[in-house]
C-alpha cells in the first residue's frame, strides 16, 4: 500500500502541479519518500485520491491555524510567502502535531473541488441542446459537491479575451481559451433550467460556514482566481432552487428521472468524478441511463469515466450516439478545444 502510495503522490506532482502549483509538486514529492505521512495519508476514505485529499486537509487546518509557521509558505495565507525549498519540515510538523484531526478529515470528507470554470466547456453544449431542441433542460449533476456548476446558465463568460456571454449583472466571469473549432452561435442566446438536481454521496452547502471552507481548503494555494470565483459564484448559487440529493446517484437516477417534467430535455453530467467510481459501477451508470432512455431521451456530457476525454452522448431508446468527443481540456478548464458535432440529433425528440 504504501509503495502504490508513493506513486499516487509522485505522479500527482508530475502530472498535475507541474506548471500549476509548485508548493504541491515539491511537497507531493517529498512526501513519496516519507512513509510516516504516506502512513496518515492512507487512512483516507476508500476510493478518494489519497493526494488531493491530504492537501485539502492540511489546507483546511491551516486556515484555522494561520498563526502556524507553516502558513508563511502558502500564498493563499501570505502575501509574501516564504521559498518553498524550506517549507518540508514545518509541513511534517504540522501533520504530525494534527495527525488526528486530519485522520477525522481523511475518512469523513471527499475531494469535492467545485471548479466553476468548468462551466466554460459545458455552457457551449448546453446551450446547443436547449437550441436544437427548444425544450427547458432540467439539469443531473452526479457528484455535485455543493452544485456551482448546476449555476452555470447564471454566469458570464468570456472565450479567447474577445467573446463575452452576458448573463446576470454578477461580476463573476469564467474565461477560458478555446483551440479547438468556433464555438456555436447558441451560446449567445440564453437558455431555460427548468430543474437543478445534485446528487453527491455528501453534499456541501453553500449557507453552510464549515462546508464553504472545505471548499476552499480544496482550492490550491497559488490559485487566487479560483477563489475570487468562488466567492461570486456562492451568492448566485444562493439564489437559486437547487435541489440536493444524499446519496449514489446510480441507485436514485431512475426514481429522479421519473419526477423530471416531460417537456423538459434531461441532461446528466459530470466532470472529474468518474474516476472515484469503482471500474463496475461505472459500466452500471451507463446501463443505468440506457434504461431510463428507454422512457425518455436524454444526454450525458463526462469525463473520465474511460478515458480523460470530454464527451457529450445522446441517448435515446437504448441506443447511444456520440454527439461529440473533445481532447482531454485543462483540469482547471483554462483551456479546451471544442469540437463540432459528429452526428445530427433529431430535433424532435
Amino acid at each position: 500500500m504504501i509503495s502504490t502510495l508513493s506513486k499516487q503522490f509522485r505522479t500527482f506532482a508530475q502530472n498535475e502541479c507541474r506548471n500549476s502549483s509548485p508548493l504541491y509538486e515539491y511537497l507531493a514529492m517529498q512526501i513519496a519518500e516519507d512513509e510516516a505521512l504516506l502512513l496518515i495519508a492512507s487512512k483516507r476514505a476508500s476510493g478518494q485520491p489519497a493526494p488531493n485529499l491530504l492537501f485539502a486537509a492540511v489546507h483546511y487546518l491551516l486556515m484555522a491555524h494561520n498563526d502556524d509557521e507553516l502558513a508563511s509558505f502558502y500564498p493563499s495565507l501570505t502575501t509574501t510567502p516564504k521559498p518553498i525549498d524550506a517549507v518540508y519540515p514545518y509541513f511534517k510538523k504540522f501533520v504530525m502535531t494534527h495527525a488526528d484531526e486530519l485522520t477525522a478529515l481523511l475518512q469523513e470528507r471527499l475531494v469535492q473541488t467545485n471548479e466553476i470554470k468548468r462551466c466554460a466547456y459545458l455552457y457551449p453544449m448546453m446551450a446547443e441542446i436547449y437550441h436544437k431542441h427548444q425544450r427547458p433542460l432540467a439539469l443531473i449533476e452526479i457528484g455535485a459537491s455543493a452544485g456551482l456548476q448546476l449555476a452555470m446558465d447564471q454566469y458570464n463568460y468570456c472565450y479567447n479575451d474577445i467573446l463575452s456571454i452576458h448573463n446576470s449583472d454578477s461580476a463573476l466571469v469564467l474565461a477560458s481559451q478555446n483551440t479547438g473549432d468556433a464555438l456555436p452561435p447558441s451560446i449567445s442566446h440564453p437558455f431555460v433550467v427548468s430543474q437543478r438536481i445534485g446528487i453527491d454521496l455528501n453534499p456541501l452547502d453553500v449557507t453552510n460556514a464549515n462546508d464553504v471552507a472545505w471548499l476552499q481548503a480544496l482550492i490550491w494555494p497559488e490559485h487566487h482566481e479560483r477563489r475570487t470565483q468562488l466567492k461570486k459564484a456562492i451568492p448566485i448559487v444562493k439564489q437559486l432552487n437547487v435541489q440536493h440529493i444524499q446519496g449514489d446517484a446510480i441507485e436514485r437516477l431512475t426514481a429522479i428521472s421519473s419526477q423530471i417534467e416531460e417537456e423538459s430535455m434531461l441532461v446528466v453530467f459530470h466532470t472529474h468524478v468518474a474516476n472515484q467510481i469503482p471500474l463496475h459501477l461505472r459500466y452500471q451508470l451507463i446501463e443505468r441511463l440506457t434504461e431510463i432512455s428507454l422512457q425518455r431521451p436524454l444526454y450525458h456530457c463526462y469525463n473520465n469515466l474511460f478515458d480523460g476525454q470530454l464527451h457529450q452522448d445522446f441517448v435515446q431508446n437504448g441506443e447511444i450516439t456520440s454527439v461529440r468527443t473533445i481532447d482531454q481540456p485543462d483540469g482547471h478548464a483554462r483551456w479546451f478545444k471544442w469540437v463540432n458535432e459528429n452526428k445530427q440529433i433529431e430535433s424532435n425528440c
